[in-house]
């Protein structure tokens, strides 16, 4: 899936490279990471942390698989124009309201919620829309407002959390979309 809407049908969705520079990165603090395990606690504890974030790789790779392709489908199902016209450019106080709530309603952790993200932006949500839908699951999640804050945390602190999130998604969305317009007004 490309980290961009299609406009078009007919064109192939551009090719993802498997080493970027994000997976240099990664890999380089991985090694460095086991370079310093293996210094201070030796070989066998540096491979037995290895094994076991294999067996956690073993236990989500099922799960991102399904939000992979959930998101895969997602544009290939729901119209774009109606996803244009309930979160897309157009849609306008409504559209960030609507994918803020819907970010803070959805149960799922970031293995749902990232893919589902780029599944709405290709299927016509506009960047605005998006980013609010991420930051709404980010900031507001209902399922772990009720879950995690609620049970460690006084209610007054989960309740001043709340409201000053509260309008954190809806800035972020139109702040998205004032740089996109500006964007686009200066050309290419």
């Amino acid at each position: 899936m490309s980290s961009a809407p299609h406009t078009s049908t007919d064109s192939p969705p551009p090719r993802r490279k498997i080493i970027d520079g994000g997976f240099i990165v990664l890999l380089a603090v991985t090694l460095l990471a086991a370079a310093l395990v293996t210094a201070k606690y030796g070989a066998a504890h540096a491979l037995a942390t290895a094994l076991g974030a294999l067996g956690f790789i073993a236990v989500l790779l099922p799960k991102v698989g399904a939000g992979l392709f959930v998101a895969a489908a997602i544009p290939l199902l729901l119209p774009r124009e109606k996803v244009s016209a309930l979160i897309g450019q157009e849609s306008g106080w409504r559209g960030l309201l609507l994918a803020s709530a819907a970010g803070a309603l959805l149960p799922g952790g970031p293995g749902m919620t990232f893919p589902l993200a780029a599944a709405l932006f290709a299927a016509g949500a506009d960047i605005g829309a998006t980013l609010a839908f991420v930051t709404g699951w980010s900031l507001l999640s209902l399922n772990r407002t009720l879950i995690w804050e609620l049970s460690f945390l006084d209610w007054h602190l989960v309740a001043l959390r709340i409201a000053l999130c509260l309008p954190a998604p809806l800035a972020v969305g139109l702040a998205a979309r004032a740089l996109t317009l500006r964007r686009r007004r200066a050309g290419p």
